[in-house]
């Protein structure tokens, strides 16, 4: 069996026996992948209504019929106990060899992993256990491969990920993670509808890569010849649509970022963007804490909840540090705009920082992150953000140095990035020029020039705040997990080897 090279020798024998079952059940006419089975309940709602029914009340229930994956079994001789995993719960089956006949030895003769339907009686054992009587059972589907007992170690961990389908099957507190995934985005969904955004979609191929400072993806369309770039950002079409006249627009999508993986990093990850016409970056703030703390409530049923053995409190108002007054207290000594690149850099020298070089607002994004990030664990808004590091944001009335944008971190982690939009399509073009020079200057994040984001600027955008959240570390929060791979289903992984493929 060419396809189990690689494996080990007592996972191959495993194995073998089953494809051996697999050819009895053929040879006694039995499809080994079977077909529809009528499902009249499902484990968890059993459990919800009868676990605490007396014995009169069993008897009186009636048939039930269920269908799942065998995840345990007890063979007794002439009878059988086994454990049945549906979507929403698992529930214990019993079989006796006079109630089934025939039928019995095949049931004895099932595997873990196997899946089956049964219809019989419920009734609980001497345990308390609410259990299912077998009285008929149908073969539903063959499982090839033994399911592992239990997942250790560093190179578990990766197979995990890589083999996500056994993970989810063995692992209900991984179940639990997606669900808190899904229960997220529903919320989420149900807050901005409630609030009059309208959910739309937008492309994932583009012709420029904008919104954001990202290496990009690139493709090729060969019909046309064209070179295209998966999206890095959603921002620049859901402002074009504002434009249009949809004041308020929200998206959920995928994004891909052609840069390192890391416990906070996967190359392709979901982005919610949304924008509001008429408001500014400081409605966003108490949109922003009026949302979390929906989320907080909703997922962990209180504003105080654990991460990573720290405390993290929703109760809003939330911190607000200016982001050169986080650089000042890091540094301490006075940063502002104006200081001279020298100066400042001899202060972060003489406290461990090595430059990697290149232009001022790099220097300034990789202080900010070696010195100030690892310092936000409660909730902050990090605010007023120099106008280099800020292409697309509006520049304060009092300060034109500045603009009007946050990043709020949370436990270490940025969480969203927002600003009062950049509206004045000469100031835009002014921004993407200046965005060319520094990708002269090696910063290859820096932004494209985009023609026609402001053509659509000179049509006249109206006074708008955006925001983009991603959902992935958002996730991470909620569910407690310290690494970005345990919150996407399928991670960006290495390919593995034949070896590594068993």
């Amino acid at each position: 069996m060419s396809e189990h090279r690689g494996a080990e020798p007592a996972a191959n024998e495993l194995i073998r026996r089953r494809y051996q079952k697999l050819e009895a059940l053929r040879a006694a006419g039995i499809d080994p992948f079977g077909g529809r089975f009528p499902v009249s309940h499902w484990a968890g709602p059993l459990h919800a209504r009868w676990d605490a029914a007396g014995d009169d009340d069993l008897k009186a229930a009636g048939p039930v019929s269920v269908a799942g994956r065998v995840v345990s079994l007890r063979d007794h001789g002439k009878s059988c106990f086994a454990h049945l995993l549906d979507r929403t719960a698992t529930i214990q089956l019993y079989a006796r060899a006079d109630a089934l006949g025939a039928d019995f030895s095949r049931f004895r003769d099932l595997d873990v992993g196997d899946f089956v339907g049964v219809t019989g009686e419920l009734f609980r054992t001497r345990t308390g256990e609410l259990t299912v009587q077998v009285k008929a059972w149908s073969f539903l589907g063959k499982s090839l491969r033994p399911l592992p007992e239990k997942w250790h170690g560093l190179k578990d961990v990766e197979t995990r990920f890589r083999q996500r389908y056994v993970d989810l099957l063995v692992n209900p507190e991984t179940r639990e993670v997606f669900r808190t995934r899904t229960r997220a985005i529903q919320a989420i969904r149900a807050f901005l509808d409630a609030r009059g955004f309208l959910e739309v979609e937008t492309p994932t191929m583009h012709t420029i890569a904008g919104g954001a400072a990202a290496r990009p993806f690139e493709t090729h369309h060969n019909a046309l010849d064209l070179d295209l770039y998966l999206r890095i950002a959603l921002e620049l079409h859901l402002k074009r649509l504002v434009v249009g006249g949809f004041d308020r627009v929200y998206e959920i999508g995928r994004i891909f970022r052609n840069e390192g993986v890391s416990t906070q990093h996967n190359p392709e990850f979901t982005m919610l963007e949304f924008y509001q016409a008429y408001a500014d970056y400081g409605d966003l703030m108490e949109l922003t804490e009026a949302l979390f703390g929906e989320l907080a409530q909703a997922l962990r049923g209180t504003l105080t909840i654990g991460y990573q053995g720290e405390t993290i409190d929703f109760t809003p108002p939330w911190r607000r540090l200016t982001f050169f007054g986080g650089l000042s207290e890091a540094l301490g000594m006075p940063v502002t705009a104006d200081i001279p690149d020298d100066r400042l850099l001899a202060a972060a020298t003489s406290r461990g920082f090595v430059h990697d070089g290149g232009s001022r607002a790099m220097l300034w994004k990789e202080l900010f992150g070696h010195f100030v990030e690892p310092t936000l664990i409660q909730p902050t808004f990090v605010v007023d953000f120099p106008v280099e590091v800020s292409p697309l944001a509006r520049q304060k009335k009092d300060d034109p140095a500045l603009v009007d944008r946050f990043e709020l971190f949370i436990a270490r982690m940025e969480l969203a990035n927002a600003y009062s939009e950049l509206n004045d399509p000469i100031e835009q073009r002014r921004r993407f020029e200046a965005q060319l020079r520094e990708r002269e200057l090696g910063d290859e994040e820096a932004q494209q020039l985009d023609e026609d984001y402001v053509r659509a600027l000179e049509y006249g955008l109206p006074p708008t705040a955006g925001e983009g959240i991603g959902i992935d570390r958002l996730v991470m929060l909620f569910a407690d997990k310290s690494s970005i791979r345990e919150v996407i289903l399928f991670p960006l992984l290495r390919p593995e080897t034949p070896e590594d493929a068993g």
